[in-house]
């Protein structure tokens, strides 16, 4: 078990330079119908979204809701989280390997097996979030950039790099944290 103290997890909070409550000059302006990701706020806003979620897999459906939780966190396109009960749980091996996040807590990950076709950590899930983020317990979270993601029919595009599991959706706008040197937005 991966153990975060209070100066530990402090310090890593105190980190961030963008919190959400100024725009960088370098932020896109938001078009009609679009959100800055530089407006979502650090903590991150962690809430329910009821427009249709897919996630496949080969062209297999292993996950449809209408019942997402998404969590906005600044200069990140949302992450989605789809509650077990709308996942095709068989579908899911629990892997070794947690990682933390400051915000939401510790994190377990999965493999995703399809057709003898096995996807490395593709799935995760918080099962002790911190507080401020226990509306994610029971759900979990897909990397787009192994997997067919939509929302609402539109097909996501994965943030970028291979760290953060943000959806780009034509509804937000950036730039997206994730490429080199962007680690600290």
């Amino acid at each position: 078990m991966i153990s975060f103290d209070d100066e530990r997890l402090r310090s890593a909070r105190d980190k961030w330079q963008y919190r959400g409550q100024i725009r960088p000059p370098f932020a896109e302006t938001p078009g009609p119908g679009q959100r800055s990701v530089w407006d979502f706020p650090r903590p991150p806003a962690i809430g329910p979204d009821s427009r249709e979620v897919l996630v496949r897999c080969r062209g297999e459906t292993l996950a449809a809701t209408r019942r997402a939780l998404t969590v906005c966190e600044t200069a990140s396109p949302p992450t989605w989280y789809i509650p077990l009960q709308d996942i095709r749980a068989e579908r899911l091996r629990a892997v070794p390997g947690p990682s933390v996040c400051e915000w939401k807590g510790v994190a377990s990950y999965y493999d995703i097996v399809v057709d003898g076709l096995s996807l490395p950590r593709a799935a995760w899930t918080y099962a002790s979030p911190f507080p401020g983020a226990e509306a994610l317990n029971g759900h979990f979270a897909f990397y787009p950039h192994q997997l067919e993601c939509f929302v609402t029919g539109e097909p996501v595009q994965p943030q970028p790099g291979h760290l953060y599991a943000g959806w780009v959706t034509n509804d937000v706008c950036g730039p997206f944290k994730g490429a080199p040197g962007t680690e600290w937005w």
